[in-house]
């Protein structure tokens, strides 16, 4: 049963829209994603230029017979032509193994968010160069 204006219509095809409460809320969770975002791209668009060295490594020196000196060397121009800030040459690992080098990038990045709350993003790149 709906109730009926003087119009004749009832009230249930009147009522529209979205009260301004509603619209606060809404806009409150969508500039919160936003602003995650923002202080998301910046460490996600490092990452990137961290595994364009990696990559980059293991296409110039793979089947190279490279020993651990040159993958490190290669590693640290890459670092200083690409900017890498978070991580340095000294934080990858490279260790030997049966049939070349395993070439690993891991570290975490921690970005603050709001207040007290932070965002900590773990990352993991590794390749092998083969002899």
């Amino acid at each position: 049963m709906f109730v009926k204006t003087r119009d004749g219509q009832s009230l249930k095809h009147r009522q529209g829209g979205m009260t301004t409460l509603g619209l606060i809320i809404l806009v409150s969770f969508i500039g919160l994603f936003a602003f995650a975002g923002i202080r998301l791209t910046p460490i996600y668009l490092n990452y990137m230029k961290v595994v364009g060295v990696v990559t980059g490594v293991h296409e110039e020196l793979d089947g190279t017979n490279a020993t651990r000196a040159m993958i490190r060397t290669s590693v640290a121009k890459r670092f200083d032509i690409e900017s890498v800030g978070v991580i340095t040459a000294k934080d990858i690992k490279v260790t030997k193994q049966e049939g070349g080098h395993l070439v690993a990038a891991t570290y975490s990045h921690k970005a603050p968010f709001i207040s007290n709350v932070s965002f900590v993003v773990d990352f993991d790149k590794q390749v092998l160069v083969r002899k």
